[in-house]
């Protein structure tokens, strides 16, 4: 048999007083469901509105797609042009060195390591699959608001030894997107 309680007899001496919420005791959720009433507010609102107030679906797609280039298009444009802007080091002379036939065999030996075939990217070429391996290799670090070139030289001044074809690729062809296909898709 459980021990009997004292409350009654310390209520005497000052104790705390039990706390009361008024004489309704039980809480209860709002139904998640709204009434007819609101509803019929909620359908007056909406027709009583001018239709000049509700964007075109045309100004939404004006305003997803600027004509300029996003913020950190930017930034990642200038850290480009401030790495290929400095002198040649002994790395980019090596890539520089590469051919198109030693990015292929690069590539195909990556490839090799993969049990399964990229299905997804058969419409890339050789340099844009070399550049998003690289993207989404974590251990040459983030990827993201950092230009390509940038993210190069700092994981082989850290001693990660990234990929040479990387740094060729980017070195060789001025069109190579400096900023990673993740950043793009992220922002």
């Amino acid at each position: 048999m459980p021990p009997r309680r004292r409350a009654a007899a310390g209520a005497h001496r000052g104790a705390q007083s039990t706390l009361s919420f008024g004489h309704q005791s039980r809480v209860t959720k709002p139904s998640s469901t709204p009434t007819s009433l609101q509803k019929a507010k909620n359908l007056d609102a909406a027709t009583s509105a001018s239709p000049l107030s509700t964007p075109e679906p045309q100004e939404v797609l004006a305003e997803a797609h600027p004509s300029q280039p996003h913020v950190a298009e930017l930034a990642v444009r200038q850290q480009a042009v401030a790495e290929l802007q400095e002198p040649l080091s002994a790395e980019d002379e090596k890539a520089l060195q590469l051919s198109k036939h030693d990015l292929i065999a690069y590539w195909r030996k990556e490839e090799h390591k993969r049990k399964a075939p990229r299905v997804h990217q058969g419409d890339l070429d050789v340099e844009e699959k070399i550049l998003r391996h690289f993207d989404l290799s974590s251990q040459y670090g983030p990827c993201i608001g950092i230009a390509r070139v940038k993210r190069w030289r700092r994981a082989n001044m850290l001693n990660l030894n990234p990929p040479l074809e990387v740094l060729a690729v980017l070195l060789q062809d001025e069109n190579a997107k400096q900023r990673a296909h993740m950043d793009e898709l992220l922002s």
